[in-house]
């Protein structure tokens, strides 16, 4: 079982491009990582949208000539991993809706965190739910009659809705781009040729060759038609901000640009800080590919201990239709990575990872290492331990499934079979980001929701916790923990 926590979405949008389609499925292709469950695209030939999604990657999702056949100079694009609502292709993003209006489809990257309440209030008035998600309930508030001196809509809507959305939202003849007013989620703002893009990194902006302008800002507005782009605060004067530090830490590609920093470099940087309050006597430094390379890296420039990439990345691995037994041991681990042996033999090999939440597939990678020959192996994480779930969409499970929040450091070192353990702190950690720690939620680290939630309240946050994925591991208990490696 994958011991890290999955990616949440990967929003797209352009206005005023003849290949809109061609452009997005090119944009979500770039932000492939952010979700591998669905991909969808709309566009808009200011007339009709032209919709297109299905499950899969997006190269499996958009075949042949279905790119030819979307019409229109505006599109939006989701790939998504589903942190709310089940995986099933009715919950496939973009949605859309024919209301009186007009057409509006909708893709959202985050998670409401109070989308239960919400949902049963407008079940209450009549609405019938095509989907579990909670984006669909942002669409019937948009549905909505506007209320007299309360704005637009849409700023109504923003108003209503709490906990962690940046959105793209399409009619027949404009785009609009968003983020909650806490600024959880990414959007950035681009041009090429002459039309706008909006996209959750700047790596898909780069694929396209379209020139990065600015990150939209928490709580604004952006709407753009045949008028040129418009921008509007929806929250003014709204204090905190609340960015997640996690894209940083392990989301975000490396090749991307969040708030003027480049994320290779925060991570450099997270390794290199790492070094300075661990060090530690060994010959090789390895990274666990590919989330912690560039901490890794950080950690060699920082210590002068050689870096080698010891451990060999599979990029082609698929889902298996086949349960693996014990003829290959620990396959759905062994699979993605293998080891070069001679590169730790006899060594004292330090391996850095970004993360450690559930604990098993680090330490099968301890004991890989320690199977060919290293004579020591110190685990290094660039953050600081995990100790809550996320609600604003991230799949950090339950506190039960996390193990820093059952067991010690101790604990873990001796459950990992490592010979040390050491995290970065959390003031190390946003450090290496050169921002205050302020523009930041860490509430998976320390606790501190920026949006409070009723977690007992909230029924698809329990269907995904308790239900949807049945098949997770459990972290380790303390008496599993304390048993002796094998």
């Amino acid at each position: 079982m994958n011991d890290y926590p999955k990616h949440y979405c990967g929003i797209f949008g352009v206005y005023g491009h003849p290949n809109a389609a061609e452009l997005t499925y090119y944009g979500l292709y770039a932000l492939q990582h952010r979700g591998q469950e669905s991909a969808g695209i709309v566009t808009s030939d200011g007339k009709q949208f032209h919709p297109h999604k299905g499950m899969g990657l997006v190269s499996q999702v958009f075949k042949g000539n279905v790119l030819q056949d979307m019409a229109g100079s505006i599109g939006i694009g989701h790939t998504r991993y589903s942190t709310t609502g089940s995986s099933h292709l009715r919950n496939a993003q973009p949605l859309t809706v024919d209301c009186v209006r007009g057409q509006i489809a909708i893709a959202h990257n985050g998670n409401l965190t109070n989308a239960a309440r919400l949902r049963e209030e407008l079940e209450a008035q009549g609405s019938i739910f095509q989907t579990t998600v909670d984006s669909e309930i942002i669409l019937h508030l948009l549905a909505q009659p506007t209320l007299p001196g309360q704005g637009s809509s849409l700023v109504q809507t923003l108003h209503r809705i709490e906990g962690a959305y940046s959105l793209v939202i399409m009619t027949e003849t404009e785009l609009i781009g968003l983020r909650d007013p806490h600024g959880f989620r990414p959007l950035c703002l681009g041009r090429i040729d002459g039309a706008w893009v909006l996209a959750s990194e700047t790596c898909a902006l780069d694929l396209i060759n379209a020139r990065y302008v600015r990150d939209v800002e928490p709580g604004e507005i952006v709407t753009i038609n045949r008028d040129g782009l418009t921008s509007m605060q929806a929250f003014p004067g709204h204090g905190r901000r609340a960015f997640c530090i996690f894209e940083y830490v392990y989301f975000a590609r490396p090749d991307s640009t969040i708030a003027n920093r480049s994320v290779y470099k925060v991570r450099v940087e997270m390794g290199r800080q790492l070094a300075r309050e661990h060090p530690i006597a060994a010959d090789v430094v390895v990274p666990v590919p590919d989330s912690g390379n560039c901490a890794a890296l950080g950690y060699s420039l920082e210590s002068g201990i050689p870096f080698e990439m010891a451990f060999v990345r599979n990029h082609y691995v698929g889902r298996s239709f086949l349960q693996p037994s014990q003829l290959i041991r620990d396959f759905d681990v062994r699979v993605k990575l293998n080891l070069i042996e001679e590169l730790v033999k006899g060594k004292r090999v330090i391996v850095v990872d970004d993360s450690i939440v559930r604990g098993t597939t680090c330490k099968t990678r301890v004991n890989n290492l320690k199977e060919a020959g290293a004579r020591e192996v110190h685990v290094l994480v660039s953050c600081p331990p995990h100790m809550n779930p996320c609600v604003y969409g991230i799949d950090f499970p339950d506190r039960n499934k996390l193990m820093a929040a059952n067991l010690s450091l101790e604990e873990i070192r001796g459950y990992l079979n490592a010979d040390s353990l050491c995290y970065l702190s959390q003031a190390g950690m946003v450090k290496a980001t050169g921002l205050p720690a302020n523009a930041f939620c860490m509430a998976c680290y320390d606790g501190d929701y920026p949006v409070p939630f009723d977690p007992a309240v909230d029924k698809h946050i329990i269907e995904r916790r308790n239900g949807r994925r049945s098949g997770l591991a459990e972290a380790p208990s303390r008496e599993q923990a304390q048993r002796k490696p094998m």
